[in-house]
């Protein structure tokens, strides 16, 4: 992947690899060793990708494969760096193909959809003060047999390139920390989360450990989790879960 100075200009150093086995995981050995950030930590292919729960991220060359290691991240907030990522990646491609933009969604909390499936994915890992933002987007590439429908921008009509991505990205990726503050600005991104997000109002069943719950998907709370308003009325806030789509039967892995 060539790199564009336009990274480090936005107030990042960037590593690129050609081969590592995770963005994630090199990240936090380095925040072990000290390495203060911000940082990316970028890869042409990933022998080791993971997504959420440990499952496997399919990581061709083509796609772009990039973790931001930061310092001093609140440990309670450091979930809403997913949502930050989300939108980051979302202004990137809007500024790359704005005629996209009705086609782009999200999927709570950590996914990114166009035309209903799934492109991009974002794993958020914290130890100590230190919070890795690994980000995985199917530029050129995407898995078959996935239990929720993937693609990738190139069969989608958006011929981006991952380097090309990753020069926008490094940039929203800056402007939307400095909005949400550690924290301090949720608020406003949970907003400009919600006005894309898939299911918000619809039925939805939500598979918890022990039960599983039926209902609406009213919006997020405070802190980003999704509040399901259940047949009795009551309204109950999800931090983790697999939610389905009743309409569709369709699953998606959450936090």
């Amino acid at each position: 992947m060539q790199l564009h100075p336009t990274a480090i200009a936005a107030g990042a150093s960037v590593i690129a690899h050609e081969v590592v086995g995770s963005t994630n995981t090199e990240a936090l050995a380095l925040a072990r060793c000290g390495e203060r950030g911000p940082l990316w930590i970028t890869a042409e292919r990933q022998t080791a990708g993971r997504g959420r729960r440990g499952n496997l991220w399919v990581s061709q060359q083509g796609n772009l494969h990039a973790t931001l290691l930061l310092r001093s991240v609140p440990p309670a907030r450091a979930g809403q760096l997913a949502f930050v990522a989300a939108l980051a990646v979302h202004d990137a491609l809007l500024g790359m193909a704005p005629q996209a933009a009705p086609r782009l969604t999200f999927k709570w909390p950590n996914d990114l959809l166009v035309d209903h499936k799934k492109f991009c994915g974002i794993l958020v890992e914290m130890e100590q003060d230190a919070a890795v933002i690994g980000i995985g987007v199917n530029c050129a590439y995407h898995p078959h047999d996935t239990v929720f429908p993937a693609t990738d921008l190139r069969c989608a009509g958006l011929s981006i390139a991952a380097a090309e991505l990753f020069q926008m990205l490094s940039k929203t990726m800056l402007d939307r920390l400095r909005q949400w503050d550690n924290g301090a600005g949720f608020a406003a991104l949970r907003a400009d989360w919600l006005a894309h997000a898939r299911g918000v109002g619809q039925e939805i069943r939500v598979r918890l450990p022990t039960e599983e719950l039926h209902g609406c998907f009213e919006t997020l709370d405070e802190t980003g989790r999704l509040l399901l308003r259940l047949s009795d009325g009551r309204v109950q806030a999800i931090s983790a879960g697999e939610v389905f789509a009743l309409a569709s039967a369709q699953t998606a892995a959450v936090r």
